[in-house]
């Protein structure tokens, strides 16, 4: 991977814990990406309003409003815009029910970087 892989990418990074929005941040820093941090769903539908984000890193369980409403919201304006989702409440099934409820993929917690690039590479490549 270069450093310039993502360059003229956005990745918008939803998520309310400080600690794994900082490994996200250390994960990406490689791949050159645009990283733009949120820490609710409320600040996710404004970011994306307000930027050119080509794809959404989407904590499921958020404060003020939760990741599947924010999810509807964006998807009104934005459409085409890819979310995926992330949980740390991963159980089987989960896949599938968060892309019947909307989201483009999913990725569950604990996030292995490998696992999180190759993802990525499928919808910035």
């Amino acid at each position: 991977m270069t450093s310039t892989l993502w360059k003229e990418k956005t990745i918008l990074v939803v998520e309310d814990d400080d600690v794994s929005t900082e490994f996200l941040a250390e994960v990406l820093m490689p791949t050159g990406v645009q990283i733009i941090s949120v820490s609710n769903g409320e600040e996710a539908v404004e970011a994306c309003k307000n930027n050119k984000i080509d794809l959404v890193l989407m904590d499921i369980r958020l404060p003020v409003m939760s990741g599947h409403s924010a999810l509807i919201e964006i998807k009104k304006f934005n459409r085409d815009l890819i979310i995926i989702a992330q949980t740390a409440f991963a159980m089987s099934g989960d896949k599938e029910k968060y892309i019947s409820i909307g989201f483009d993929d999913y990725i569950s917690k604990p996030i292995y970087p490998k696992d999180l690039i190759d993802l990525l590479s499928k919808y910035l490549d």
